[in-house]
């Protein structure tokens, strides 16, 4: 009897600790007021021909970019990432 006692407190242990790491890592549970978010930016002057995001005043949809760094196209990047890239400016400094 004590066997099986250790055994269902081992078990339940590792199922315990399985789901908190899959709601630690991946957000999965519900949880009170946490809302995991990956902060993006627009960044301008970076995109290689025919890579754009979305349309410009030239064109109306992605990956219609007709020359290579064109001030007005953009892509979204991870937010500080674009103040990384040679010639790269973002919304504010774009704007």
């Amino acid at each position: 009897m004590a066997y099986r006692l250790a055994n269902a407190l081992v078990l339940g242990g590792a199922v315990g600790i399985t789901v908190l790491a899959l709601h630690h890592y991946s957000h999965w549970l519900p949880a009170g007021g946490m809302h995991f978010e990956l902060a993006r930016e627009r960044c301008y002057g970076v995109v290689r021909a025919g890579r754009n995001d979305c349309g410009t005043a030239l064109h109306a949809c992605a990956g219609q970019a007709a020359i290579e760094r064109g001030a007005d196209e953009w892509l979204m990047v991870p937010a500080g990432t674009c103040r990384r890239i040679a010639g790269g400016r973002s919304w504010d400094e774009a704007g």
